[in-house]
């Protein structure tokens, strides 16, 4: 047998874990088909039968379990290689976040690192789960607890959305919207206006750092989270929240590495931040001066 991927490894970690289809598909950025296929091919490829499938889910079958304990041991060793190289590097903490909380990281940067500190940040931007599992993330912020057992997390608050349009905007532009396109739409926030704007969608954007300029210019509405919507002077909400979007929020960390000085220190940072902001990423709209 040809060696695999180690991709489609990964994505048969994730349907364990996860124990479908849909949840591999939210956590790896593909479509639950692509993820099926993908556990077709593996299973055709070690000839061996891994999945119990049902309507309730994928169950491991005896050699799918014997497969995932392998697979884990893989992880534990890569992690500890990943450790064993970065020691010879200079510090540098490696997060993964979504669109907007990286933007408020960037909008607070000294309130992360500073010059006295003698680490750096890279921080990645994705709608895709922070996946730390072969250490290609340090600190990750997930819309839910993680299940993964390596993982340790801290709560800190929920998330709110709404809808939003130029300040002052005609009434007729509530029904014009603005939204990522259908294909690039993983998050339940970038869907719901596909799924339930009543109106039109008048453009469609690849990244949803593009939405708040769409609606700034006044090209329709969009929805945002309201931390960033409710602190933007040139818009206005269209309605009240949107309760079906409203989430809890974690920092998650590795176990094995969330001791470790630099990755403590910007942990620590990153939780007063967001919690100095949690009224208004919870909806609280701020007064206006």
């Amino acid at each position: 047998m040809k060696d695999m991927d180690w991709d489609i490894y990964r994505c048969f970690m994730s349907v364990a874990r996860t124990g479908g289809l849909t949840g591999a598909a939210q956590a790896l950025g593909f479509s639950p088909a692509t993820v099926g296929r993908r556990m077709l091919e593996i299973e055709e490829r070690t000839g061996r039968s891994l999945f119990v499938r049902s309507q309730t889910g994928y169950q491991l079958t005896g050699d799918g379990q014997l497969l995932f304990e392998q697979l884990e041991e893989m992880e534990t060793a890569a992690r500890r290689v990943e450790s064993w190289r970065r020691e010879g590097e200079g510090a540098v903490v490696r997060i993964t976040a979504g669109t907007w909380v990286s933007w408020l990281l960037a909008e607070n940067f000294p309130a992360l690192c500073t010059e006295r500190d003698g680490f750096s940040l890279a921080i990645n931007v994705g709608e895709t789960r922070a996946n730390l599992a072969y250490r290609e993330s340090d600190i990750g912020i997930r819309a839910f607890e993680p299940e993964e057992s390596y993982l340790a997390a801290r709560p800190v608050g929920d998330v709110a959305y709404a809808a939003y349009r130029q300040k002052n905007a005609l009434p007729a532009s509530n029904g014009r919207w603005v939204a990522v396109g259908e294909e690039d739409a993983i998050s339940s926030y970038l869907r719901w206006p596909h799924e339930h704007a009543t109106g039109r969608i008048v453009a469609t954007v690849t990244r949803p750092r593009s939405l708040l300029d769409l609606a700034r210019a006044g090209a329709g509405c969009a929805v945002l989270p309201c931390f960033v919507g409710d602190l933007d002077p040139l818009l206005e909400r269209t309605g009240e929240e949107i309760p079906a979007l409203r989430h809890r929020q974690w920092i998650v960390m590795n176990n094995e590495d969330r001791h470790r000085q630099e990755i403590r220190t910007v942990v620590d940072r990153m939780t007063k931040l967001l919690k100095s902001h949690a009224d208004i990423f919870a909806g609280k709209r701020p007064r206006r001066s």
